[in-house]
């Protein structure tokens, strides 16, 4: 039953749907199709670069992290200029119109690269049929085709009339070389700057026009980010069903080209809900009129946009410069906004922007290892876990949406109970049992790679399926908590700011990320692992280490909740 009744709370009154603001559906809406395009890409990206392009896994990975460091990195200016010119609502819509652009653009697949190997002198093309963990690969010389497998020992061929292809080839015994497909690398490339730019614009705003839904103290604000939350899951589970099944069956372009319909969806819902947000979070008053160099400032910012699509889509080219420069300017802006808390800001004000900086600080790690499930448990997922027959190494995080859709009313409730009877934990424990979670998580799978693998060096679905459910407990305990934290504890003039330094840790997060993915790295030909043995050894190594670490952190800022929580003043 719906409820709809007159509310004096929640962004000075309206009517409210099961308690909350009514633009709190539409937002949830718009941003369940949003992130139906993001995941459905997401989930068919490491694996298209690897099988369809060739690139290693480490280039893959890095790719991968540098795109979505700058997805995370350009909402910090998509919130300014937010703040001081457009206001959320019209920023989410020209984020929304350069994303369709960008995921339907994602659709063209190129050729592909053509992928060959020389064993004793002779060189073999090598075809790759399929693009699920099933997938068959030949080696191919003149007009032979031969059946190939790479194991542990090495290549094994099950030679026909007129091979000269060895039945069993030593690994150090094989030369590669791949020849690229610039044109259609390129043109990708091209359509992720696009998708970049439109989430700069979309993403920190659309959090804050739930943020303007709620008066500051409304006890809702927790829950409500929640339920929102509970919308950008249930589209990331809808897409690692659709998307990570069409692409991987029928072809990159069907899965490529259903997250854009998804995008699509997502603006229309958005823009026929437009009376339910009330005018919420509209353009600031000093901005009207606004113009640069004599151009009208939306026309302007509309310009600068489509510019921006340049440099991001030549950096997209050279991942390492995006590792390398977040490296220094994600510390440097972490640091400036410290300097610029401590130093003009006054009393209570001051000290909750500082803990809210140091949460924000501590989350980097969380998201690092988050993140894994876009880049190196995908490609783990593909080379050394037994799926299931009914999934897809695309489809092996469907886990963690799927448990969010249904652990998140419950963590929702949870809070908002607690909070009734002020027993609600803080914000500073939650992220500290995240934090110790999540390391704990990557420590049983690693143990599971040691203790739990086949002949066939592979560990059941059931360890990554348990994986993924852990990181949804912590998920749960740090993500829609950290949204609903930058909108009560930051300064009310740089809130989008604020929204954006939050997106930054996660920005900082992924290209540290894609250095801890490319550390999980192994050879691979025509998109399959050349040795199995070793690739299983090396995601065990690299997970029990960082495992570890997160735990160390966690516990740390375990110890310094007293001292944050003080510092928030009394704000939960």
């Amino acid at each position: 039953m719906t409820d709809v009744t007159p509310t004096t709370e929640g962004g000075g009154g309206g009517k409210t749907i099961f308690g909350h603001p009514r633009g709190l559906v539409v937002l949830f809406f718009a941003e369940m199709w949003e992130r139906f395009s993001y995941y459905g890409m997401r989930a068919l990206l490491v694996l298209f670069l690897v099988q369809h392009f060739l690139m290693s896994q480490e280039e893959a990975a890095g790719t991968y992290a540098a795109y979505a460091a700058l997805v995370y990195l350009l909402p910090i200016v998509g919130g300014a200029i937010a703040d001081k010119w457009l206001g959320a609502r019209k920023a989410v819509t020209i984020g929304a119109l350069f994303l369709v652009a960008g995921h339907f653009a994602m659709a063209f697949e190129g050729s592909g690269g053509q992928q060959f190997i020389s064993v004793a002198g002779q060189e073999y093309q090598v075809e790759t049929v399929g693009r699920d963990e099933h997938r068959q690969q030949f080696a191919i010389h003149d007009g032979v085709r031969v059946p190939i497998e790479f194991t542990a020992r090495g290549l094994v061929a099950t030679p026909g009339a007129g091979s000269t292809l060895p039945a069993l080839t030593p690994h150090d015994q094989i030369e590669q070389r791949v020849v690229r497909d610039i044109t259609g690398e390129s043109t990708v490339l091209f359509a992720m700057a696009l998708i970049v730019v439109g989430v700069g614009f979309l993403k920190a705003n659309i959090s804050n026009v739930v943020g303007a839904l709620y008066e500051k103290g409304d006890q809702r604000r927790d829950a409500g980010f929640t339920w929102f939350y509970v919308g950008i899951n249930l589209g990331s589970l809808l897409a690692k069903i659709l998307c990570g099944w069409i692409g991987l069956t029928y072809g990159w372009a069907y899965g490529f080209g259903l997250a854009g319909i998804g995008m699509l969806l997502g603006l229309i819902v958005f823009q026929i809900g437009q009376p339910w947000l009330e005018g919420k979070a509209g353009p600031p008053p000093e901005a009207a009129g606004a113009k640069f160099l004599g151009i009208p400032m939306e026309a302007a910012l509309w310009i600068g946009g489509i510019v921006t699509i340049i440099p991001v889509w030549l950096l997209l080219q050279r991942h390492q410069l995006v590792e390398t420069g977040l490296s220094w300017l994600g510390p440097m802006i972490f640091l400036g906004m410290l300097i610029w808390s401590a130093f003009f800001l006054k009393g209570e004000v001051r000290s909750r922007m500082l803990a809210a900086l140091v949460l924000c600080i501590f989350s980097v790690l969380f998201w690092m290892l988050f993140e894994q499930a876009g880049s190196s448990l995908t490609l783990m997922a593909q080379n050394s876990v037994n799926m299931p027959s009914f999934m897809n190494a695309a489809q092996s995080n469907i886990v963690n949406p799927l448990m969010i859709v249904i652990l998140g009313p419950i963590f929702a409730i949870l809070w908002q109970t607690l909070a009734a009877r002020n027993a609600e934990p803080s914000t500073p424990l939650k992220f500290s049992m995240a934090l110790i979670i999540m390391g704990l998580s990557f420590v049983m799978l690693a143990w599971a790679t040691t203790t739990q693998a086949d002949s066939l060096f592979k560990i059941a679905f059931l360890w990554l399926a348990l994986t993924y459910v852990l990181h949804t407990i912590a998920e749960l305990m740090i993500s829609p908590i950290g949204l609903s934290m930058i909108t009560k504890l930051s300064a009310p003039k740089v809130i989008g700011v604020m929204m954006g330094v939050w997106f930054l840790s996660s920005s900082l997060a992924h290209a540290l990320g894609g250095v801890v993915a490319g550390m999980t790295a192994t050879e691979t030909v025509g998109g399959v692992v050349t040795n199995p043995a070793q690739a299983l050894a090396t995601y065990g190594q690299v997970y029990n280490m960082w495992g570890w670490v997160a735990v160390g952190v966690g516990a740390v800022l375990l110890l310094g909740t007293p001292i944050l929580k003080r510092m928030m003043a009394g704000v939960k």
